[in-house]
């Protein structure tokens, strides 16, 4: 098989895969070499989903020994295999980025053999790119679940992002539908990373010469909609991963029904407006400090795909409603529909010198199709309808059929050719301003 066949199949199966992001490494270019994963991170486009293109991102194989049921290269199934080579790999990056195809590696694989196998033919790789070809681009390496901790840490020192999957979001949905995998394994490489990178930031605080590790951090994707796990289990997960793990980021991605079972749900098209809520709810989680618990409840254990998570808890809590917008805090100004961190900063700033009217947010680019239902200015109250749960609901539900803006056509991913009416939150995935 030729490196064009392999490159068409293994770049093909690494779609999948959505954890990649700038790199946020300080990895800088040095005398004689090749690229460059500075602090201001990789040059990179995106796709009009917000995924990054500017990686090539492949798999180093996609035989697998796993039998897991959701996955395109499950063992069981009849698909074209291919396997690079240490050396093809090393060459095609090379190659990309002489030509500006590309500006970095994003490289992951099934598991061949075992997952000690496959970790130390990915480190092989890495360790090629830096030691031998000098190359200083980004670079985003997976670590194999179940690898040993050694082969982990070598690789971590030239990696600048390292991710562990964890896929599934509960213990039962892995016996379910991945039963070859064990919890245990997925979460031990990610508690000896974050370790790592302890242990090496008080290094160089020292020796500022140490050999840097995974300096842009490590990362996760769960599957959404894969299982019968709510919203609130995921992001649950997620919030304990922060705070447990230190990740960078959390990914969401859309179950796509690749493979029939019994055990898989029965759908035609991936849950992407769901992705797009929990991702929504992670930047709240993030940012504006809410808690899961706060977001959702055994009650309401699932957002509301009409609202924007913001949306769908203050309509949920109008007791704390409506808020002086003269006088409310900061902490408490986030958490208004339609302001965002930069807009509560401006009403902060500008309230210093006079009392602000309900024009005066205008002036200063608030989301008041949503704020003016959560607000007082002044005293006064400016929604144009009753205070109520079931009026404010239907003011703010979306309006259908309203798919084109400005002629333009609106179009959420892609890959599936799935409209999004939810008009108002497309700026939200670029700007996190809720």
């Amino acid at each position: 098989m030729n490196i064009n066949e392999k490159l068409k199949i293994l770049s093909g199966a690494a779609k999948y895969d959505v954890s990649c992001s700038s790199s946020g490494s300080n990895r800088q270019n040095t005398k004689n070499g090749v690229g460059n994963g500075s602090i201001s991170g990789i040059c990179h486009s995106y796709t009009p989903d917000g995924r990054c293109v500017s990686l090539l991102k492949i798999l180093l194989s996609n035989y697998c020994i796993y039998d897991c049921a959701y996955c395109i290269n499950r063992n069981s199934n009849d698909i074209p295999r291919a396997a690079f080579t240490v050396d093809e790999i090393v060459n095609l990056t090379m190659n990309f980025y002489k030509r500006n195809y590309i500006e970095g590696l994003f490289l992951s694989s099934a598991i061949i053999k075992s997952p000690n196998h496959t970790m130390e033919l990915l480190t092989r790789v890495v360790e090629k790119l830096r030691v031998v070809e000098h190359f200083n681009g980004y670079i985003h390496l997976k670590a194999i679940p179940g690898a040993d901790d050694n082969l982990i840490k070598k690789a971590g020192t030239f990696a600048d992002r390292m991710s562990v999957n964890i896929e599934l979001p509960s213990n039962e949905s892995l016996k379910l539908l991945a039963p070859d995998k064990e919890k245990h394994d997925i979460f031990t490489p990610m508690k000896n990373i974050k370790n790592s990178i302890i242990e090496n930031t008080e290094e160089r605080k020292f020796f500022k010469k140490a050999p840097i590790f995974v300096p842009g951090g490590q990362s996760t994707q769960l599957i959404v909609g894969a299982t019968k796990d709510s919203d609130l289990k995921i992001l649950s997960l997620s919030e304990n991963l922060y705070n447990k793990y230190n990740l960078k980021r959390v990914y969401y991605s859309a179950y796509i029904p690749v493979n029939s079972g019994s055990n898989l749900p029965d759908i035609k098209r991936p849950p992407t407006i769901r992705e797009h809520r929990l991702y929504q709810a992670d930047w709240l989680l993030r940012y504006y400090g809410f808690s899961s618990k706060e977001l959702l409840s055994i009650k309401n254990p699932n957002f509301d795909i009409n609202f924007d998570p913001k949306t769908f808890w203050a309509i949920n809590n109008l007791h704390l409603f409506p808020v002086e917008i003269n006088k409310a805090s900061y902490n408490i100004l986030i958490k208004v529909p339609g302001i965002g961190i930069r807009g509560a900063r401006k009403i902060i700033s500008a309230r210093r010198l006079s009392k602000l009217s309900f024009f005066d947010l205008k002036k200063m680019g608030i989301t008041l199709k949503r704020a003016q239902y959560f607000i007082t200015c002044n005293g006064k109250y400016y929604g144009d309808i009753k205070f109520r749960e079931d009026y404010i609901s239907l003011a703010l539900a979306p309006k259908k059929d309203l798919n084109i803006i400005e002629n333009k056509i609106i179009t959420q991913l892609s890959f599936f050719n799935d409209q999004v009416n939810l008009l108002d939150d497309l700026n939200t995935s670029i700007t996190g301003e809720l």
